[in-house]
């Protein structure tokens, strides 16, 4: 009998020693992952949080389950999980990547749309401008402030020329914005001067 729980006791010492070894074997591996998958969120995380924060938000929460695993010695849970976690974390760079194309075509298009609009509109201004600062148009330029209108249409000419200076630097996000900035100024301009925009410009 006691042979026999003797032999048992072996048994389940046997047992755990394989399964510490086990687990032991499986540390350096669920290691590597982790690390792995850390260093591709870095190298992926600056254009992520820019363009695909949620993606990248979810990889992080996965990636911080993988270190409690890892914590809790549940090597084999890591190991496990670890493969899929480190193919998300690898699609971060090339998802990132479509989404600032994809927001760069869109800006392209929005900047060509402006540019194709807003020089003519400032002209046009302009020119209403200098026919109501003439003899001549004083009875139309009745009601009007053309002092004010003066000083907008200088505002509008020094942003569009900053929207363009943008544009040269390949910066389209600040070039668009600013560039609608003066589409606004330009619109409230011509209301001031009782002009419609959307009449053909002489």
């Amino acid at each position: 009998m006691q042979m026999t729980q003797r032999a048992s006791r072996y048994a389940l010492i046997s047992m755990a020693a394989i399964v510490l070894a086990a687990c032991a074997g499986q540390k350096q591996p669920a290691q590597k992952l982790i690390g792995d998958v850390e260093a591709t969120v870095t190298a992926a995380s600056a254009e992520a949080a820019k363009y695909v924060p949620d993606q990248l938000a979810d990889v992080q929460s996965k990636l911080g389950a993988l270190k409690a695993s890892f914590d809790k010695q549940d090597y084999a849970a890591v190991v496990t999980a670890g493969p899929a976690v480190l193919s998300a974390a690898q699609t971060l760079a090339t998802a990132a990547a479509a989404k600032k194309d994809e927001i760069l075509k869109a800006l392209n298009d929005q900047w060509t749309m402006l540019a194709e609009s807003v020089p003519g509109d400032v002209s046009a201004i302009q020119n209403r401008i200098d026919m109501l600062s003439r003899k001549s148009g004083k009875k139309q330029a009745a009601g009007i402030d053309l002092d004010a209108a003066k000083a907008g249409a200088g505002d509008a000419t020094a942003l569009w020329s900053k929207a363009q200076a943008a544009f040269a630097a390949g910066n389209l996000d600040e070039a668009v914005s600013t560039a609608k900035d003066v589409k606004v100024k330009v619109e409230a301009l011509a209301t001031s001067l009782k002009m419609d925009l959307t009449a053909p410009h002489a």
